[in-house]
């Protein structure tokens, strides 16, 4: 396996597991989540590869399969009368293959993003799980993420 920054040859594989991941939160939450779409189409995706704010890596193997993508934007927090400033890595989407998922690709995608994140001096990364995907807020877990807030909501 091998991770590196993605290219245009990649967006049919990174496409295929933002299917998948999606079709995870619309059968958790079809309230909020479309079954059959996609967080980003080909044009999204050729847009945040051009964009110097953001970054997308994917691992693939020897014949150059995705096996799974971390999509990732730049932010920073300009310093307020309460805010320090900060330059945080936000991780936007994170997908591996459901096909290869248990062989550690998720842990070696956001390790790889971490020294990236460490080298381009960010202070912290930061991301969302959704709740309707507890085997996700598990795995942050287990990598050593901690709760930053809760969102909270009622629907009416």
């Amino acid at each position: 396996m091998f991770i590196r920054k993605a290219n245009e040859n990649d967006i049919d594989g990174i496409i295929k597991l933002l299917y998948q991941v999606n079709q995870i939160h619309a059968d958790g939450r079809p309230d909020l989540f479309k079954s059959g779409g996609t967080k980003y189409n080909k044009n999204d995706l050729m847009k945040i590869f051009g964009d110097n704010n953001k970054t997308v890596f994917v691992a693939d193997d020897e014949n150059e399969e995705i096996l799974g993508y971390i999509i990732c934007f730049f932010e920073e927090t300009e310093e307020t009368n309460s805010l320090n400033p900060i330059k945080t890595l936000y991780i936007d989407d994170l997908c591996v293959d459901e096909n290869t998922r248990g062989k550690h690709i998720g842990r070696k995608l956001y390790e790889y993003v971490a020294d990236y994140a460490k080298k381009e001096n960010f202070y912290r990364i930061t991301l969302h799980a959704w709740e309707c995907n507890p085997s996700a807020v598990q795995f942050y877990k287990n990598l050593g993420l901690s709760t930053l807030y809760t969102a909270m909501e009622q629907i009416l």
